[in-house]
């Protein structure tokens, strides 16, 4: 396996607009990155994946970008990304962006010249379709709507789009959409970012005929398509492969099977991806389920290419409240799950405030979220007559804006993030978990980070270690290893709610051990050598002796 800088990364995402807010407005900002960018550093993060801040209508938080070569106003202006990224530089850190190139927003003035006629040159830069029946062109489904089909009463027909109506995705079978694409990458890489998250990358290529899907809810039809890794091979010929970069595409419907064509490291596409299994099959903790998905993936990519380890993100709830126990074992299980993360094989992503372990949020009326898809699945399940209360209730576990309240910093009013009114309300709870009482605590999950960070550039066993699964087939314990030529680290975690009583790994035989990390404040009196005894959510991360 070969050993890169990515590999051995720990990436810390910014979704700016809840980040912090340095002009009052009420929206996180560039400044409002750069002025905390110390905090970054200290938690020991590598890499800062920022989310868009292109110009955009914002309809859908930036995933419309209107003018890929500008800057959102309320994010800041080009100078203040030349200056980030200088900055970040200077600090011995790197910074990707995320790169959104399925679709644009409806007011880019590429669509705006699509629509306008049927022999408009940039009329094929999109997808667009007769009526079926005078209906739509098949049965599909999209992301955020009842269908991805939008009527245009001006040039009578249908534009596609996987998410919004306001989304309209890209004809990539376009080749001047393509050479479009790479002059935008070129344009960004050249002012010195060091790589792109890639939003959605496998729905690029669309499925040939768009017939009628047998089962329209099943959105696998949208992405993986004949096509897709063409693209991303003439991607990277074409621009990928001139810079020190790294790539880690997002990319749903995937087995580690699919997956390696992607990142398989003599494919020439992409390092590394974002499989959404965990997300996708696991509503709440399933600890089987977890654990095969990890000797699946684990499996798949050995030695052939490489994984990314994330349980939460802008999309998805927040992990202590989602996989872990956000009431009495908050610490606990926050640590514990960072724990996993950080200790099992690929590059781990911190999403903004999982450090100090915040939490989902559940706001009392649905005009107090912001939340596209969200908004739109409540409409349409009210619409079909089901009752305002249960639909709110049912959708609040997996809205997006569990992990999009603003990040607290501190006690103060709206957690320290803005002086103005924020443009998501804060969570609640802020004046008790915040960044400034986690660094008072020396035992606060923050700190813990810090030590688990620490742990691993210290150690490459963490990075480059061969896994093994020590405990398949129980509910509440994962134990496994993490070995490299004659290093042997144990990782044993207690994922749930009560104590659990360990023999000592058979496997292991008996030999000297260092316990290097663990997560309570201090340590259970072991019955034995040969025993240990787990409180709940506890983890510990021991030095096997040779």
């Amino acid at each position: 396996m070969k050993k890169t800088w990515w590999k051995e990364a720990v990436v810390y995402q910014v979704y700016w607009r809840s980040f912090y807010d340095s002009n009052g407005d009420g929206i996180g900002d560039l400044e409002g990155l750069l002025s905390k960018l110390n905090y970054i550093k200290e938690l020991g993060a590598d890499v800062i994946w920022l989310n868009p801040m292109y110009e955009s209508p914002d309809k859908d938080n930036g995933y419309d970008i209107s003018d890929y070569y500008k800057v959102m106003e309320k994010a800041g202006d080009m100078q203040t990304v030349e200056r980030l990224v200088s900055e970040v530089h200077k600090l011995g850190m790197k910074i990707i962006m995320d790169l959104v190139v399925n679709h644009t927003s409806d007011q880019h003035p590429w669509f705006l010249e699509s629509r306008s006629s049927k022999d408009n040159p940039k009329r094929d830069w999109y997808i667009w379709k007769d009526a079926k029946d005078e209906k739509e062109p098949n049965n599909w489904r999209s992301y955020f709507t009842p269908s991805p089909w939008e009527w245009d009463v001006k040039t009578g027909q249908y534009y596609f789009h996987s998410f919004a109506s306001e989304q309209p995705d890209l004809n990539w079978e376009n080749l001047e959409v393509r050479e479009e694409i790479y002059r935008i990458m070129r344009f960004w890489l050249d002012k010195g970012i060091d790589g792109f998250r890639m939003d959605v990358i496998n729905l690029l290529a669309k499925e040939k005929g768009y017939k009628d899907a047998e089962d329209p809810y099943d959105l696998s039809y949208l992405g993986n398509n004949p096509g897709i890794h063409e693209y991303l091979q003439e991607m990277n010929r074409e621009v990928l492969r001139y810079y020190d970069i790294m790539t880690v595409g997002e990319i749903p419907f995937v087995t580690p099977e699919d997956g390696l064509l992607y990142v398989g490291e003599n494919r020439n596409e992409l390092h590394t991806l974002f499989h959404f299994q965990v997300a996708d099959d696991m509503r709440v903790w399933d600890m089987l389920r977890y654990k095969e998905i990890q000797k699946l993936w684990y499996e798949g990519l050995k030695g052939k290419g490489w994984n990314s380890q994330f349980l939460n993100n802008h999309d998805h709830t927040r992990q202590v409240t989602r996989y872990g126990n956000d009431g009495k074992y908050r610490a606990e299980s926050a640590k514990l799950l960072a724990t996993l993360v950080h200790t099992l094989p690929g590059t781990p992503y911190i999403f903004q405030g999982e450090e100090i372990g915040m939490t989902g949020v559940c706001f009392e009326d649905i005009e107090d979220y912001q939340d596209i898809a969200m908004k739109n699945k409540y409409r349409e399940q009210v619409g079909l007559g089901e009752a305002p209360d249960k639909v709110l209730r049912d959708l609040q576990p997996l809205s997006r804006d569990n992990s999009r309240t603003p990040v607290q910093w501190d006690d103060s009013e709206n957690a320290g993030f803005t002086k103005g009114v924020p443009w998501i309300k804060v969570n609640p709870n802020y004046t008790v978990i915040n960044v400034k009482e986690e660094l008072k605590n020396p035992d606060s999950v923050l700190h813990y980070y810090k030590k688990l960070i620490a742990l691993r550039k210290e150690n490459e066993v963490m990075v480059y270690g061969d896994y093994d699964d020590l405990s398949e087939g129980n509910l509440e314990l994962y134990i496994y290893t993490r070995t490299l030529d004659e290093v042997t680290w144990l990782i044993v975690l207690n994922h749930s709610e009560n104590i659990n009583k360990v023999n000592w790994p058979e496997k292991l035989g008996v030999r000297d051990k260092e316990l290097l990390l663990w997560n309570y404040s201090s340590m259970a009196n072991d019955e034995s050598d040969s025993k240990m005894i787990l409180r709940p959510f506890e983890s510990r991360i021991y030095q096997i002796a040779r």
